[in-house]
Parts: structure tokens; C-alpha cells; sequence
């Protein structure tokens, strides 16, 4: 399966596509239109601030090439940063419109809590997902994170953690993915979803 890995100089790109290259798959990191054209997959990844991030994807032209896979109804997913830049708007520092792929805001924490969210920290789906076939009955994943999705009751959540209150950890809608946390750090767990992800595509969804 032809994975496409966004490269926009956010974040390090490294974990992210060694986390596939385990799982025997041969992901590519590029922004050559035409490699994520010919994807069956493309990821979004990121660490660091919404303003780079879109100022990153602006500068390379990358924004068309994205909107129209994601119209196409090819699968496109976010992790952490990425997962951000999914939704209308972010508020880190500003207000940045993002890619407007999913329905929603990227808010800070308003918490007593430590900030940032940062550890490991147990899923709970909020409904029957294909990402939770092989998961243990109490999957727990790495997170680093400052600001998250609101609303958090809205049907594309489909799975949240608890800090101070529940926080989207993952949102879908269609053929597009948000995931808060970082699968390539979660161990056996983090392995798993991307596996099922690979299935889930290769099935053609």
C-alpha cells in the first residue's frame, strides 16, 4: 500500500515513518503532487505551532493537493499537530483558519491540571469503531499536546481521554482521520491502530 507522509518541515517526520516501515509497509515523506496523487493513503503529521504549520503548507503549495485527495475520497489522516490543522479554526497564539476538514476548534486547556497534556493516558471509545479491533479492553496511548477539539460532544468524536474532563483523542468523519495522540510512540497499542488503518484502506472502506 502507497503511503504518502506530508512533508512540510513541521515536526520529526523520522518516527512517524518508521512506525509504518514496521509494520512492512513503504511509506514515503514528500510533497510531490503527484506521489500523494498516486497514494492510497496520505498523513499529515506535526509537532509544534499551528502558525508554522499552515504558513508551512501555504509556502509549498500544499493546501489544493490536500483538499482535493480529501474530496476525492481518498483516506487522509492527522496526527497530533496535523490533527489540528483538520478542523476550521486554532486559537494557539492567534487565529489561524486551518484546512476545514472536519467540524470544530482547536482550544487551550482550561485546566488546574499540568498543561501540557503530556503521558500516557486510557481511550475511551464513545462508540463501536473498526480502530478498536485487537485493542486491549483498556488501551492506553502517549499524548503531548496543549490545546485540544471542542466541542467534545459531537458525533465525530470517536474516542476521548480524561484530563480534568474528557478530551477528543480521535475524530473522523468520511474518509478523514484526527488522532490527538501519537500512535509511533504507543507501543503495541499505537501499533495496532495504524494496523488497522492499513486493513481498514487496503479493504477500500
Amino acid at each position: 500500500m502507497k503511503i504518502a507522509i506530508i512533508d512540510y518541515e513541521i515536526g520529526n517526520l523520522a518516527n512517524v515513518y518508521n512506525a509504518w516501515r514496521r509494520l512492512g509497509q513503504d511509506p514515503v515523506i514528500t510533497r510531490d503532487p503527484q506521489v500523494i496523487k498516486d497514494a492510497s493513503l496520505v498523513e499529515l503529521p506535526g509537532v509544534g505551532a499551528i502558525r508554522d504549520a499552515m504558513a508551512n503548507l501555504k509556502r509549498f503549495d500544499l493546501i489544493p493537493i490536500l483538499q482535493s485527495q480529501v474530496q476525492s475520497g481518498k483516506f487522509f489522516m492527522g496526527i497530533c499537530l496535523g490533527m489540528h490543522a483538520l478542523f476550521e479554526k486554532d486559537y494557539e497564539g492567534g487565529t489561524y483558519e486551518c484546512l476545514k476538514f472536519l467540524p470544530g476548534e482547536i482550544v487551550p486547556f482550561t485546566t488546574t491540571l499540568k498543561v501540557p497534556h503530556m503521558g500516557w493516558n486510557e481511550l475511551e471509545f464513545k462508540q463501536p469503531h473498526w480502530l478498536q479491533k485487537n485493542l486491549p479492553t483498556h488501551p492506553y496511548v502517549y499524548f503531548v499536546h496543549s490545546y485540544h477539539k471542542t466541542p467534545v460532544d459531537t458525533p465525530d468524536v470517536i474516542a476521548t481521554a480524561d484530563y480534568d474532563g474528557p478530551v477528543p483523542a480521535i475524530c473522523g468523519k468520511d474518509n478523514v482521520l484526527g488522532i490527538q495522540f501519537h500512535p509511533e510512540k504507543s507501543g503495541a497499542v499505537g501499533a495496532t491502530l495504524l494496523q488497522n488503518i492499513v486493513e481498514y484502506v487496503q479493504k477500500g472502506y
